[in-house]
């Protein structure tokens, strides 16, 4: 079945990185395209960026230019790499995919930003 795992979310600085990882099972993730979301407190779920099978990027405005969204197909993972984080990136985030019509969710990773 289709399984999402997410790691490396933290309690980091505000300017500070943190790298986030999604290894994937259950489906042929060289040719699907993959996405990060962010759930805040008393906020609905958002689209942070997302990279297609052959490796375009879209990015949320409020993200642009401060976090970047890889794949290496060889080890089924999504990285989603953030720099430069503010207090409002605190939130769940998630990876999740579209697979036969249907889309699928991690268990989420919490990044919080504070000082």
């Amino acid at each position: 079945q289709v399984q999402l795992v997410e790691s490396g979310g933290g309690l980091v600085q505000p300017g500070g990185s943190l790298r986030l990882s999604c290894t994937v099972s259950g489906f042929t993730f060289s040719s699907s395209a993959m996405s990060w979301y962010r759930q805040a407190p008393g906020r609905e779920r958002e689209s942070v960026a997302r990279i297609s099978s052959f490796g375009t990027t879209n990015y949320a405005d409020a993200v642009q230019g401060r976090f970047t969204i890889t794949r290496d197909n060889a080890k089924n993972t999504v990285l989603l790499q953030m720099n430069s984080l503010k207090l409002e990136d605190t939130a769940v985030y998630y990876c999740s995919v579209i697979w036969g019509s249907r889309r699928y969710w991690g268990q989420g990773t919490q990044v919080t930003v504070s000082s």
